[in-house]
C-alpha cells in the first residue's frame, strides 16, 4: 500500500496524531477513536494493522497490554516527496513572516509615541 493510500484515511491519519503525543495502548486508541469516528473496536484494530503493517507504527507487547508508537521511517519518505514542493509556499511564508514583523514594529512605534 502506497504511504499516500495509509494517510488518506482520517482514522488513520488521527490514530498517527494520537501517537505523536508518545506511546499509547491500543486501549487508549481505542477509546478515543470510537468517541470521534463511531467506530467498533474490531475496526479500531485493523486501522492500527495498516499502521502497523506499513511500517507507520509499531507495537510492543506489555504483559496484556500492546503499546503502539510512530515509526518515523514512512513520514520521512513522505517528507522528502514534499520537499520538491515546498518552494511553493515557502516565499509566501516568509514574506508573511515579513509583514507580521513590520505590523509588530509599527505597533510599537505607535505605543511608544501614544506614551
Amino acid at each position: 500500500m502506497h504511504a499516500f493510500d495509509v494517510l488518506g484515511d482520517p482514522v488513520r491519519r488521527r490514530i498517527l496524531e494520537l501517537l505523536a503525543g508518545g506511546e499509547q495502548s491500543s486501549g487508549e486508541v481505542t477509546t478515543v477513536i470510537q468517541q470521534e469516528f463511531g467506530i467498533s473496536q474490531p475496526a479500531v484494530s485493523q486501522h492500527l494493522r495498516v499502521l502497523r503493517d506499513n511500517g507507520f507504527a509499531s507495537v510492543r507487547a506489555q504483559g496484556t497490554r500492546r503499546l503502539y508508537t510512530v515509526e518515523p521511517g514512512p513520514l520521512q519518505e513522505i517528507d522528502l516527496w514534499l520537499e520538491r514542493f515546498r518552494g511553493f509556499w515557502s516565499q509566501r511564508l516568509d514574506a508573511l513572516a515579513t509583514e507580521l514583523a513590520r505590523g509588530k514594529r509599527e505597533r510599537r512605534t505607535t505605543e511608544t509615541k501614544d506614551t
